[in-house]
């Protein structure tokens, strides 16, 4: 009993005991320092995928949007492009624009103008009315391009049809 008196009462057990001690709370802080380490890992990994992810949706939808504005880009374009029927309304305005330009400018040249627009416009009426073939069927016969068949040109002939003038 003596001894065990003498080692608890001794400066170096005292010592060893607050080390071990020392040590073991050390341990646990290193373990608990670990597990909370491993957890931020954890996170962050979780956090990389995610942002990951979302970068390539983000990349993604900037092709999808690249893409589709080119499409747009060319539908742009392909509309500036006129049919036929929109160049020739357009062509027929600017022939409008400037024979009111020529007619208000041009002082010999309203007069035979008008002249020349009243005969084109006589004779269409005509052709419309049937008493004139339509000059359309003889530019196929001078043409370059080829002759038309007879049965085109019978069949484009106007019956004979009267006219019923009222007073």
């Amino acid at each position: 009993m003596d001894t065990l008196k003498a080692i608890f009462t001794h400066w170096f057990f005292w010592g060893f005991l607050a080390g071990f001690f020392l040590c073991i709370l050390s341990i646990v802080a290193h373990f608990k320092t670990k597990r909370e380490l491993k957890r931020l890992k954890g996170h962050l990994s979780d956090k990389l995928e995610l942002e990951a992810e979302k970068m390539t949706s983000m990349k993604k939808d900037i092709a999808d949007l690249k893409e589709e504005n080119d499409n747009l880009r060319v539908k742009i374009n392909s509309g500036r492009v006129q049919d036929d029927s929109q160049a020739m309304e357009r062509e027929l305005e600017i022939f409008a624009r400037a024979e009111k330009a020529m007619v208000m400018n041009a002082p010999g040249f309203a007069q035979a103008w008008e002249k020349a627009k009243e005969g084109a416009a006589s004779e269409i009426e005509e052709e419309e009315q049937g008493k004139s073939l339509p000059k359309r069927i003889f530019k196929r016969f001078f043409s370059k391009s080829g002759g038309v068949a007879e049965a085109e040109v019978v069949e484009a002939l106007p019956e004979e049809s009267t006219v019923v003038e009222k007073d």
